[in-house]
């Protein structure tokens, strides 16, 4: 497969959301990886490699690293869904990542809070600010879906809005190789402190994640023009 030279990497984990993807967009020179897929595909005035990752942490790392050793990319972006479980973020809603935490780390040696900030990663998002589609806020990360009785204490300990099961992952990776990343993502579902409608029905998440990963695709072109335009007057 060509790429051009340091190309912007768009990387999608979940086997669905990449799916949904290749519906949505016009994918050229299509091969397969130690993880999935990869194609070219023309968003906007950009020509951008779309990536399939993996869900969870292990993919998602591991997949991080693949493309930014193979790629080199000068910017990596993931997009994908995430489940909310605040009143400020409802279905549909898009949430731009200011922190990403690893919230599933259970340090019962030392210090728990230590465990915790070696695996969280804070993004400067100010070039993004004149987006009104979007919130910011923070995004936490676990190998498991929320459960009901945590969002309490989710909410209080982290004042997070989301969750996934990768962005953390891919987060610190992207810093430990300082290649600069942004993490979007569309709320699917939401969860409240007594229950979530797609726990169980499978349909009401990928309505959710179908309607979310078309936002995303059409918010991408503003979001990388804004990028671009900050990086070139901080240059």
């Amino acid at each position: 497969m060509t790429v051009n030279t340091e190309p912007v990497v768009i990387l999608i984990s979940s086997d669905f959301e990449w799916q949904i993807v290749k519906k949505i967009v016009t994918a050229t020179e299509e091969s397969k990886t130690p993880f999935g897929e990869q194609f070219m595909a023309q968003i906007g005035r950009r020509e951008l490699l779309f990536f399939h990752g993996g869900w969870g942490k292990i993919a998602a790392a591991a997949s991080a690293q693949y493309a930014i050793d193979t790629f080199r990319p000068k910017l990596i972006v993931n997009i994908g869904t995430c489940g909310s479980f605040h009143s400020s973020m409802q279905r549909g809603d898009l949430l731009l990542a200011d922190k990403t935490v690893v919230y599933d780390i259970v340090e019962q040696m030392g210090d728990p809070e230590e465990a915790i900030n070696a695996y969280t990663t804070v993004f400067d998002t100010s070039w993004a600010q004149s987006i009104g589609s979007m919130q910011h806020g923070v995004l936490i990360s676990g190998d498991r879906d929320i459960v009901p009785g945590d969002v309490k204490a989710l909410r209080s300990k982290y004042g997070a809005a989301a969750a996934d099961w990768e962005s953390g992952a891919i987060a610190w990776t992207a810093k430990k190789n300082d290649v600069p990343l942004f993490i979007i993502r569309g709320v699917s579902d939401v969860v409240s402190e007594a229950k979530s409608l797609a726990y169980g029905d499978l349909d009401h998440f990928e309505e959710g994640a179908e309607m979310v990963m078309k936002q995303l695709i059409e918010v991408l072109p503003e979001c990388l023009d804004l990028w671009k335009r900050i990086l070139r007057t901080r240059s």
